[in-house]
This record gives structure tokens, sequence and C-alpha cells, in this order.
């Protein structure tokens, strides 16, 4: 991981934690079911923008590196691993 974009990345994954802890509240006062689905939208919404990141900055570091590295055998793991993260991403 690229070192300073990691407190951003902690950041934001803290303030989604906060947010679950939220909802954990919604359900424990019998919240509108509405409100609590709407709010578990906006979880996911924000991890989605999160793995986004994430993933970029695996191609922008990672994948990138090992392209410019000219390792044949690196390059094919790191493509393989891109290819499977994203497969698993669409199940």
């Amino acid at each position: 991981m690229i070192q300073p974009d990691k407190p951003r990345l902690l950041n934001r994954l803290n303030r989604i934690a906060g947010q679950v802890k939220g909802v954990a509240k919604m359900v424990e006062d019998d919240r509108y079911c509405i409100d609590i689905l709407t709010q578990i939208q906006a979880v996911r919404a924000a991890l989605g923008k999160v793995e986004g990141e994430l993933l970029r900055a695996h191609v922008d570091h990672c994948v990138h590196g090992a392209f410019m590295s000219g390792d044949v055998a690196e390059q094919r793991q790191k493509t393989e691993e891109l290819i499977e993260i994203l497969h698993r991403s669409t199940r």
C-alpha cells in the first residue's frame, strides 16, 4: 500500500465503522426498516469507494511495478490476482 494514502483510507474506514454502529443502534431501537436499509446502502457505497481507491492504488503501484520490472512471472501473478479480485466482486 502506498503510505501517503494510508491515513486517509483509515479515516474513511473509521467513519464507515461508525456508520455500521449507527445501523446496529437503529436495529436496537426498532427504527423503520426503510431507514435502516437506506443506511446499509450508504455503508455499502462508502465501502465501494474505499475498495475502488485500493484497487486503483494496487494497479498504480503493484501491477505497474510488476510490468516495469520486466519479470514475466511477477507480471503474470499480478494479472491473475487482479482478474481474481475482479471476478469475486461480480459474484
